[in-house]
């Protein structure tokens, strides 16, 4: 039970707060007991609640009452936390419950997905640092399925220019490509 007179749980003492601790332990024990039936649980409410009045020990105020009673509203509000989570959880379970959860083949299938995205953002990345010139050919060639001449007319050069234009973004393209395939390699290599 707390003292006659309990102090107020101080902001920036550790050592005060302990003493605080220890006055207040028994009521704040009591109050989660009455409300819950596991005597782990229990404890570790009442470890969050002392947490969380540690945490909150500037936002006590001595007018609004007594310090038992700022612990309790910090219990009731963790004590309902914990419950709301426990009923979250057990809703989401019984949604899944029945259903079929991911096997081998799934997880493979994910894992290429995130690959392939992995490779995709690489060569995005690759294609954003090719220069203006390289990038104006290599779009109008690859993307907009101009031809090699329809792409030096379109950026004002000649053929001859955007051909070497095109060869060069490939080959940049291709050698960004090798460098994050065995960068990906090994990655996996470490992560074995």
């Amino acid at each position: 039970m707390p003292t006659e007179h309990p102090t107020a749980p101080p902001v920036r003492d550790p050592a005060g707060f302990a003493v605080f601790y220890e006055q207040q332990f028994d009521a704040v024990l009591g109050f989660v007991t009455r409300r819950v039936d596991s005597p782990h649980l229990a404890a570790d409410l009442t470890a969050d609640i002392f947490v969380a009045a540690l945490e909150g020990a500037h936002t006590y105020d001595a007018r609004r009452g007594a310090p038992i009673a700022w612990l309790y509203g910090i219990s009731r509000n963790v004590i309902n936390a914990h419950f709301q989570g426990s009923a979250r959880e057990q809703r989401a379970v019984a949604r899944i419950h029945g259903r079929r959860l991911l096997d081998d083949q799934d997880i493979g299938a994910i894992e290429a997905r995130i690959d392939a995205a992995r490779a995709a953002r690489q060569m995005a990345a690759a294609h954003a640092a090719l220069s203006d010139p390289l990038r104006g050919v290599l779009d109008l060639v690859a993307l907009d399925e101009l031809t090699i001449s329809e792409a030096a007319h379109a950026l004002g050069i000649s053929s001859a220019t955007a051909r070497v234009r095109l060869h060069r973004a490939r080959k940049a393209l291709r050698t960004a490509g090798r460098t994050c395939a065995a960068a990906s390699e090994n990655l996996l290599e470490t992560a074995q």
